[in-house]
Order: C-alpha cells, then structure tokens, then sequence
C-alpha cells in the first residue's frame, strides 16, 4: 500500500513540476538554442523564462539533466514543448557558464573587501626614495607584521568607505576618517531610522608585495611591489593576501527568507556619485544575518514620495519629501530594477544590476524579486 502511494505522490509530483515549469516559460520561445561562449545563466534563462531567477527550480523539475548548474558552451537546449525542458550536452572543451559576466565584476571580486575594523592592521610607513607614491618594482616599507616570512605576499588596501545606516555611505580620508563636509551630499537619500547601525568599512586593493628583507629587529619589513597593481602611499594598510577569496559560479535564486520591507537599500553605486544602470555594481545594506548570499535576487525600489496636494495644500518650494505630513499624499513605489549579490558579507553585499526600467540610486530599498509582479517589474524584464 505504502508502495502505492509512493508512486502515486513521485506522479503527482512530476506533473505538478512540469505544469509550474509551463507557467513559467516564455511564451516566445524558440524550439532550441545553442549555448554560446560568454553567455550567462541570465541571459539564457531571460530568454526562456518569465523569471529568470527561477532556472535552477524549473530545470530540478525535469530529472533527464544531470546537474541543471553545468550547462556548458555547445548544449543543445531542448524547449520544444512547454512542459519539458532538455539538454543535450556539447563538446564540453569550455569552461561551464555562471550566472554573472565575470568581466563586470571580476574587479570586485579580487579587489574589493568589507571588515569591521582596519585600525590594528599593519601599515605601509614609508616607500623607496622617501616618494609620496609607488608602484612598479618599488619597495615599500611596513610595520605591524607579525613574523614576516621571505616571500610571503600581503595585500595593500585603502580604506575608501565607512557605511552606516541611516546615511547610505561615507567617504574616507588617507587615515581612515570621514571627509570633511560630504555630510551634506546624502541628506536626499537618508530615511527615518530610530537607531544608527554600523555596517562595516569598504578597503580596496591597491596592489600586491612580496616580503623582501626583514630588519634584525623585526621592526621594519620590506616587500616589493608587484607591477599591475595602483599606486599605494603611505598608511595603506596590508593583509595577508588569500588563495582564492570569491566564487567563479554564481546561480540566480530568489532570497531563502522573506526581506523586511525596507530594510535593505542601496548604500553606494561603483564609480558614479548615486545612481547606476544595467551592468553597473551596487552595495546594499543587508548581508548574511539576513539569509542573502551570493546568487540572491532582488528587486531595487524607489520610495514613494509624499507630494503636496495641488488643490488643499498652499503652494509651497518644498513640493515633494520623504516623510508624510498634512495635506500630502502618498505617491506609489516605483521597480527600477533586478540585482544579483555576487559577494556577501555579514551585513553588506556587492550585486550587478542585471535588468531594470530606470535608473537605480543610493536611498532605493530592495525586495524579494516577484515583488509587483504583474505591473512594471514583469514588464521590464523583457
């Protein structure tokens, strides 16, 4: 009897996947597609799928695939009928694809790191030629190494952000400090928050040293610098430099726990002052003590302003703000885009915008990806 069941339930199962995998396919699609070097699991699952975040779920559903994560260039994918997804495996001569064009993030990758503290990390005292920069073959001089060894390799970082809530970031100066007078610039950004919460100090890599010399008295190490890395100065810091920090794969998920609405927004956009489009890295407030991790999906919003009523409310300079007060009304959030986290931490993330409607800026909250589905977050995905 148990047998029975077993069987009938493995039935049901199967034919309730295939009917959710038909609900989610595309309507458009082709018959089959040749994967090709460069492209992504996004790319390819935004050509098939409703939701793209959704390919590791609909390809579980169809157990002719033996790893639905190794899909590699020259795989025939199979989508001649809606309730049946295969692969039919190519020469397998490329490496297997990921959810993220490394080229767009790799930087990030090697380069990019948030910690708790940097003040007790040793310290480059001085460079080669008493210069102000270095870079190239130069030495450079540090202090703080605990028993350096000949040949070991450190890390220069610079510590370039402190981020905090409620203000989304802040700039550092070479000691580490907030820079004077950029207290102003995030005022349009910053939110109601009954409580600050500190969330960590961005440090970027500058370039690699290996360790030369070290003094009789081990107050003084030496280590040359390597050539393709930035310039490094005085009071850059150094950390051991780790095999391979960073994933290489990265498969698109939506998030294991629901977000508190609100709760996670963007703190800084790479490279641009406070906004970014498709392709562009953003950090985000929220991390591991939220169940993100890399692969995470979610959706960036703009807060709905609260605008002065045109026909009750006096005119005004001031005719929209971020808080309520009388005689305002309450404006709809707005989906701007999809993001992907690549590299997480306890409570900060990097992500890669992938998709998106409008631009997306410093102050916008994040979602889980389905979050209005059926207005202009579904329509913009294709």
């Amino acid at each position: 009897m148990f047998k029975h069941f077993r069987t009938a339930a493995a039935v049901a199962f199967l034919t309730l996947a295939a009917y959710a995998t038909a609900q989610e396919l595309a309507g458009d699609h082709p018959d089959t597609y040749v994967v090709k070097k460069g492209d992504t699991l996004w790319d390819i699952s935004a050509r098939f799928l409703k939701k793209p975040w959704l390919w590791p779920e609909i390809w579980q559903a169809n157990p002719q695939i033996a790893n639905p994560h190794l899909i590699y260039p020259g795989d025939i994918i199979s989508l001649a009928y809606l309730d049946r997804v295969a692969v039919q495996p190519g020469p397998r001569q490329e490496a297997p694809l990921t959810g993220l064009p490394l080229a767009d993030i790799e930087p990030f990758l090697r380069n990019m790191r948030v910690v708790d503290s940097f003040e007790e990390l040793p310290y480059v005292a001085g460079l080669q030629d008493d210069r102000l920069r270095a870079f190239g073959d130069l030495d450079l001089y540090a202090v703080g190494l605990q028993a350096p060894q000949l040949g070991q390799r450190y890390a220069v970082v610079r510590p370039t952000r402190l981020y905090d809530e409620p203000r989304p970031s802040s700039d550092l100066d070479r000691r580490g400090k907030r820079t004077l007078g950029e207290g102003s610039l995030w005022k349009q950004t910053e939110v109601p928050n009954e409580h600050s919460d500190f969330l960590g100090y961005e440090l970027e890599q500058m370039s690699v040293g290996t360790v030369t010399a070290v003094d009789a008295e081990g107050n003084i190490t030496t280590l040359k610098l390597e050539g393709d890395g930035r310039e490094v100065r005085a009071g850059d810091r150094l950390i051991p430099v780790e095999a391979q920090p960073y994933d290489l794969q990265f498969f698109p998920h939506p998030p294991r726990t629901p977000l508190v609405d609100g709760k996670v927004r963007v703190i800084s956009v790479a490279d641009t002052l406070s906004r970014g489009g498709e392709h562009d890295v953003v950090a985000v407030s929220g991390g591991r003590r939220e169940g993100l991790d890399n692969g995470t999906v979610l959706s960036i919003w703009r807060p709905g302003s609260y605008r002065l009523d045109p026909l009750k409310s006096p005119s005004s300079r001031i005719e929209e703000t971020r808080k309520p007060g009388q005689g305002r009304n309450k404006l709809p959030d707005q989906y701007t885009a999809h993001v992907m986290l690549f590299k997480t931490y306890e409570k900060v993330s990097y992500g890669l915008i992938m998709k998106g409607s409008a631009p997306s800026r410093v102050g916008y909250f994040l979602r889980d990806p389905d979050a209005g589905q059926g207005s202009t977050a579904t329509a913009s995905l294709h």
